[in-house]
């Protein structure tokens, strides 16, 4: 039977969100059915919810950040049992037969991927809808466990955020040796110190922001380069092998590319559109450089990592909101004003 579920959505690009109730499909037999307990917020909730990118319909529940805790299984699940913590990232099926589902990187399906949220079950064709409710029901195979120990509020931004800095890290095989530079301070940035840190590389932060020396090494920055200082940008000529830019909005990646190694790679995580200005490809062809793109992670990376930050203790720094306050945060976090990710705790949806 179908779920009635309650959540918290938008019923146009100018709605605020509100509370909503909806049905959850049929369980299917490689189910699995989860309480919500923390679920994060990320800014491409935001840009879904504003219809920034002109893909959303609604109403739109948004959330795919998503920690919870194992209700029910379907008679084929073999990974889960009730009462496991688990979680559940950015997509929730794939056709599961390309090449790219065949090598564990459902993110670049070519028949694409079904987001957990504003997407179409590709089975039923039914809306699907996010994290920012009680409960939600996805195949085993895009279901995470969650490390015992691991803090679930702390855990739940590893789901975007986290992967989206991991699935690079690895893919350029950062580890001991490797000089790696961080583009941004925000929710992926501070995610991308951490990770490279535990890696073994030797991290720099590139901020325009004056001040933040500070918390940047507390969360693993060996250098600090503020990018709007020429003097600065020009002692680091030549020096990283990779840099994750994670800056959010349009802006000028030229100033960068110098800063790269031999074979260095410049690799936009935050940024979606046209590059202005142009690219210049003078530096590119002198040192055989590379921009590249990378989003989010496939199952098993995703797993991956959860594994590694269950190993070293790492969690996002969070700050846990109820869900009637959703609509405040997303104001803050247009202002940068959090620190640095926020993550609404399901059980306020009771309130």
């Amino acid at each position: 039977m179908t779920m009635n579920v309650l959540g918290y959505a938008a019923q146009s690009a100018k709605d605020t969100l509100a509370p909503f109730r909806f049905e959850r499909r049929d369980p299917r037999p490689d189910d699995v059915m989860v309480e919500i307990v923390n679920c994060g917020v990320c800014h491409s909730d935001l840009h879904m919810v504003r219809d920034d990118w002109g893909w959303s319909f609604y109403p739109l529940v948004p959330g795919h950040e998503i920690i919870g805790r194992v209700i029910s299984t379907g008679t084929d699940v073999t990974r889960f049992k009730p009462g496991d913590h688990v979680g559940i990232g950015c997509m929730v099926d794939s056709c599961r037969q390309c090449d790219p589902c065949k090598q564990g990187l459902e993110q670049y399906c070519e028949a694409g991927h079904t987001l957990t949220y504003a997407s179409h079950d590709r089975h039923d064709q039914r809306p699907t809808y996010g994290g920012y409710s009680e409960k939600i029901v996805a195949s085993e195979k895009f279901v995470v466990k969650v490390p015992d120990g691991l803090d679930l509020a702390g855990a739940a931004p590893l789901l975007c955020a986290g992967i989206t800095m991991w699935s690079p890290l690895r893919h350029w095989q950062v580890g001991k040796g490797s000089k790696v530079a961080i583009t941004g301070l925000g929710g992926l940035g501070h995610m991308g110190l951490k990770l490279a840190r535990a890696l073994g590389a030797e991290v720099t932060l590139f901020t325009r922001s004056p001040g933040k020396e500070q918390d940047a090494r507390r969360l693993g920055a060996d250098h600090i380069v503020l990018s709007t200082d020429e003097a600065q940008m020009a002692a680091v000529k030549g020096r990283f092998d990779l840099v994750i830019d994670t800056v959010p909005y349009v802006h000028d990646v030229n100033p960068y590319l110098p800063t790269l190694k031999l074979n260095g790679t410049l690799v936009l995580v935050g940024y979606v559109g046209g590059l202005e200005p142009f690219l210049s490809t003078i530096p590119l062809i002198l040192g055989r450089k590379s921009v590249a793109g990378s989003v989010i992670g496939g199952i098993a990376e995703t797993q991956e990592l959860l594994d590694f930050c269950g190993q070293h203790g790492i969690i996002s720094d969070v700050e846990v909101i109820k869900i009637q306050d959703i609509d405040a945060a997303y104001q803050r976090m247009l202002k940068s004003d959090v620190k640095y990710r926020f993550v609404i705790d399901m059980s306020s949806l009771k309130s």
